[in-house]
């Protein structure tokens, strides 16, 4: 029994294709080892729970020792995204898949934000790579102030301004409208993304942390849920609070990046908690596995690494760390979108005598199952616990 799960989530660290990467068009991609194939990468705290150990890892570097359990979980939720990664850790599987648009966005669909926003027009319409998009379209929307709108291989609908043109509150309101018109079931796009940014021209536009996401609320019970209806605390860090719509959630602390929501999880650590915190580090995904920057997001590994050692010594004698992943998206691919990959399970607490190897987990909704075991609480449908 434990009193309180810490999972991290290192956003978009996939360690290779599932069996049904062809469907989604990722032969062949690997998160980790695109990484540490084409970098001097360094793990050696990751490496020491396990995470090179991991059945069918492909690095050869294993470590005699692991001081952690250690294995990978298959994907059961259609996509491969953040919100039914996330859903899907917690213990909910998402069917039918949400709607993709490969094409764009249709003219129905842009006519109707049209008239419920009241804009004048939009920007661009496009299936594409957002800071390429920025580059195109960045100076024309400054100039005309119409926001641009654009998709990706994922099913979303994504809002890029100026945060000097369209103010945030106000591309946030736009968003909101674009929610409610994005459920109905004849569109079922998953995410709506406020994607404002700064910048004078399109050689140094750039993303702000003031993104937003705007999920689908269509989704069933979670551990979370579970949580905090027995009275627990579920501390959401980063955009957990985002990707679940803010239900279940009894405290949500929004960050600056990777280094803030490692420095926010160390300050829960120290409080006398109990139930959940769940952290989402972006980084990975936004800044490095989007942007084919395999060195950048080395150096965010790197940096992950180097921290864990003080995550785990502040853990207490009844905590449970939990390190994963939510899917893939390998930089060195010619891919910028996400990866159909599994995802690794790191889990350690003191007092462990040896390490284990877990073995290649049926869906990633064993970590919620291991988590409710833990902590005595009613277990979901989905899920076994390790």
């Amino acid at each position: 029994m434990i009193n309180r799960a810490i999972i991290i989530v290192l956003d978009g660290f996939g360690v290779g294709e599932l069996p049904d990467a062809s469907k989604y068009k990722d032969e062949g991609s690997n998160t980790l080892r695109g990484i540490y194939n084409n970098s001097n990468l360094k793990l050696p705290n990751m490496k020491k729970l396990g995470l090179y150990n991991i059945d069918g890892i492909g690095i050869e570097e294993k470590e005699e020792h692991p001081i952690g359990m250690y294995g990978k979980a298959i994907e059961q939720s259609d996509g491969k995204n953040s919100p039914v990664g996330h859903w899907e850790i917690s213990g909910y599987i998402q069917h039918p898949a949400f709607t993709t648009y490969p094409n764009a966005f249709p003219k129905k669909l842009i006519d109707e934000f049209l008239n419920e926003t009241g804009l004048k027009g939009i920007l661009c319409n496009e299936v594409g790579s957002g800071t390429e998009i920025l580059k195109r379209f960045g100076e024309e929307h400054i100039k005309t102030g119409h926001p641009i709108i654009y998709t990706s291989a994922d099913s979303v609908f994504q809002i890029a301004a100026h945060e000097e043109v369209i103010p945030i509150n106000k591309l946030y309101e736009i968003c909101k409208v674009a929610r409610k018109i994005l459920d109905k079931p004849e569109y079922n796009v998953g995410t709506v993304i406020a994607r404002p940014f700064i910048g004078t021209n399109s050689e140094n536009f750039t993303r702000t942390y003031n993104r937003k996401d705007f999920e689908s609320t269509k989704f069933g019970k979670t551990m979370l849920d579970v949580i905090s209806e027995n009275g627990k605390d579920v501390i959401a860090i980063g955009k957990i609070e985002d990707l679940f719509s803010g239900r279940g959630i009894t405290k949500a602390i929004h960050t600056q990046g990777n280094e803030d929501g490692i420095e926010k999880t160390l300050e829960e650590l120290k409080k006398n908690t109990s139930g959940l915190i769940f952290t989402n580090l972006v980084d990975f995904d936004m800044l490095y596995g989007h942007r084919n920057n395999i060195e950048g997001y080395k150096k965010a590994l790197e940096y992950f690494d180097s921290k864990l050692p003080e995550l785990i010594s502040n853990l207490k004698d009844d905590d449970l760390l939990i390190i994963t992943a939510d899917h893939g998206n390998d930089p060195s691919t010619i891919s910028t979108d996400h990866s159909r990959e599994y995802i690794p399970i790191l889990m350690y607490r003191k007092n462990m005598n040896e390490g284990k190897n877990i073995g290649i987990r049926k869906t990633y909704a064993d970590i919620s199952a291991t988590v409710l075991k833990e902590l005595g609480l009613d277990k979901l449908e989905n899920g076994t616990a390790i």
